[in-house]
């Protein structure tokens, strides 16, 4: 029985905060009261009140730091990585699908930000662009590739996408950490995509969807070369 009413109160602590939330009476960024405050107000066990504190951490829905106590955050990538991780380690989902998933969203995010993008992302992709086609250092061009592809799913102005988007890219970099580095480090390879990055610069900036979902396709033509080498590799 007391093992029951603890989980009811725990339920109930979560429910309450989600509601504070939902009446925006807690703002991102914003602290929670402190644990003894709200088992008080709820007439619930501090333990209590510390199982719902982490299961909203672990959710994303605030973050704990020591010392500063608990704040509202919409760090939501965090819990999307986890269930994804899992999912992948219990083979309830593969590589193929994780890059189908991509391909889909980032095909929609570029075609979004050709009617959304700023002046000043445009301008960041072009310096993105020549940086990648500068660079001879593999490990730099993985960032610069990641970078470009994260600022062009800002520009789609959709932060699903984005968030998403962005688990999505870890999953892959846990998993298949080598997989960008393996396509950059061909230099035909890396020459096709340098071609790619340059068109889908170019497209955005003169607000060419087809133009710009095209070479997103295009790029997505060497990812899925990459992984049928990788699984073949398995």
């Amino acid at each position: 029985m007391e093992a029951k009413d603890s989980g009811k109160a725990y339920k109930r602590v979560v429910q309450h905060i989600k509601e504070e939330i939902l009446r925006q009476n807690l703002k991102h960024g914003e602290r929670l009261p402190p644990e003894r405050e709200l088992a008080e107000q709820l007439g619930v066990s501090r333990n209590s009140v510390r199982e719902a504190l982490r299961t909203l951490d672990v959710l994303g829905v605030i973050t704990s730091t020591q010392g500063a106590g608990n704040s509202v955050s919409v760090n939501f990538e965090k819990s999307m990585v986890e269930s994804l991780s899992f999912m992948f380690l219990m083979r309830k989902t593969d590589y193929e699908q994780i890059s189908e998933l991509r391909k889909g969203l980032e095909e929609q995010a570029i075609v979004l930000a050709a009617e959304r993008i700023t002046p000043g992302q445009i301008m960041q992709l072009e310096e993105l662009a020549e940086q990648l086609a500068a660079s001879d250092d593999e490990m730099t061009n993985v960032i610069l590739d990641k970078k470009l592809h994260y600022t062009i799913a800002q520009a789609s102005g959709n932060p699903l996408i984005f968030s998403i988007l962005q688990a999505l890219s870890n999953v892959m970099d846990l998993f298949i950490s080598d997989l960008r580095r393996q396509i950059i480090a061909d230099e035909p390879g890396r020459k096709r995509l340098q071609h790619i990055h340059e068109r889908l610069v170019h497209s955005l900036k003169k607000g060419d969807k087809a133009g710009a979902l095209a070479a997103m396709s295009n790029h997505f033509v060497i990812i899925d070369e990459n992984l049928a080498a990788f699984r073949d590799e398995m």
